[in-house]
């Protein structure tokens, strides 16, 4: 597997030059649930504005969420700003050099926590992520979903036995590039596979089945209100989510599941008229556990209501602050809509 990576892995990433624990624990909670290609960009964008763990820990969630805004899985970002402080207060300012004490923080599981010392430190420090699962599914024939607590544990046992001797930050980077570039989830590069006469999926003629699939159920379908509301200057209302649940604590656009709701909503909040509405195209969203049909409308109103003015969870904001402003995916993307500011400039 070393050979193959000397000859074959992935040694230019962003993260890797310079390989401090602050950049390695930064690209491994970007890399959660999202490709490299993608995590590249942020990750440059994140460090330039916040180039350390002190510099983290020092800034305001908002300006963390906006850094992180389009990457999804918000918990991330919170997560990682949340240990961040911790480590100010509890470790002079650095990330833990000791597996319990990575754990110990929000958002680091074991297999972050061993791809974080294997890969900053050089530490013995196994990894179990869907790559890693995947090659020792095929390689050693295992059986049954490796979500599942008793494959895990195998898994954990097998991915502890393999470790090397020395090499280990190189180690932890092969076996997640193998698994992302050659043995993949469909159509695994088995032909050039430096693990073919090892493999039993290979032998077995068995790569396309293993590993076994999760159960599964169709993902339940929700559909919501989302008010598009700009005011005679040109701004959006933005509503901030609440500290827990979907988009926790970004801005996002007053939303409510039935359209009446979010006519009293209005009619209480807003200076305007609800009945000049106007119906946009939807926009679906696909979240790990449901999908969202989002019915948005844009509605130019005079301003707020005195209570909305003072509220601290309500926000007029302009075009131009929208970059600077933590704000969930899909409301980024609507507000993008051409029509949004120019119906409201003219």
């Amino acid at each position: 597997m070393l050979a193959w990576f000397d000859q074959h892995g992935r040694s230019d990433l962003p993260w890797q030059h310079p390989r401090t624990p602050y950049r390695v624990w930064l690209s491994e909670i970007m890399l959660q649930q999202t490709q490299v290609t993608v995590v590249c960009g942020y990750f440059d964008r994140f460090v330039t504005a916040l180039p350390d763990l002190p510099a983290l820990a020092a800034a305001p969630l908002d300006q963390v969420l906006a850094l992180w805004s389009g990457l999804g899985y918000y918990a991330r970002a919170r997560n990682l700003h949340a240990a961040a402080k911790l480590c100010v207060e509890r470790h002079d300012g650095e990330l833990p050099r000791e597996l319990d004490a990575l754990m110990a923080l929000p958002g680091i599981g074991r297999s972050t926590a061993g791809a974080i010392l294997s890969q900053a430190w050089d530490d013995p420090a196994p990894i179990l992520d869907g790559n890693v699962k995947r090659v020792l599914c095929r390689l050693f024939g295992i059986e049954g979903w490796p979500g599942a607590p008793a494959i895990e544990k195998q898994l954990w046992s097998i991915a502890e036995r393999l470790l090397p001797r020395n090499r280990l930050a190189d180690w932890t980077q092969a076996q997640m590039d193998f698994g992302a570039t050659s043995c993949t989830r469909a159509n695994p590069d088995c032909a050039d596979c430096p693990l073919q006469d090892e493999c039993t999926a290979y032998r077995q003629g068995r790569t396309s089945e293993l590993p076994s699939p999760k159960p599964g159920k169709p993902l339940p379908q929700r559909a919501t209100h989302m008010l598009i509301i700009t005011d005679d200057a040109g701004r959006v209302l933005l509503q901030r989510r609440p500290p827990s649940g979907v988009w926790a604590s970004l801005w996002s656009l007053p939303e409510h599941a039935e359209l009446d709701e979010a006519r009293r909503w209005f009619r209480r909040h807003v200076d305007g008229e609800f009945a000049s509405a106007r119906a946009m195209d939807e926009l679906n969203h696909g979240f790990s556990h449901f999908r969202l049909r989002i019915r948005p409308s844009h509605i130019a109103a005079h301003g707020p209501r005195a209570c909305v003015s003072d509220a601290p969870d309500m926000h007029w904001a302009s075009r131009n602050e929208l970059a600077s402003l933590g704000l969930p995916a899909p409301v980024r993307k609507l507000l993008q809509r051409p029509d949004v500011f120019e119906d409201a400039e003219a």
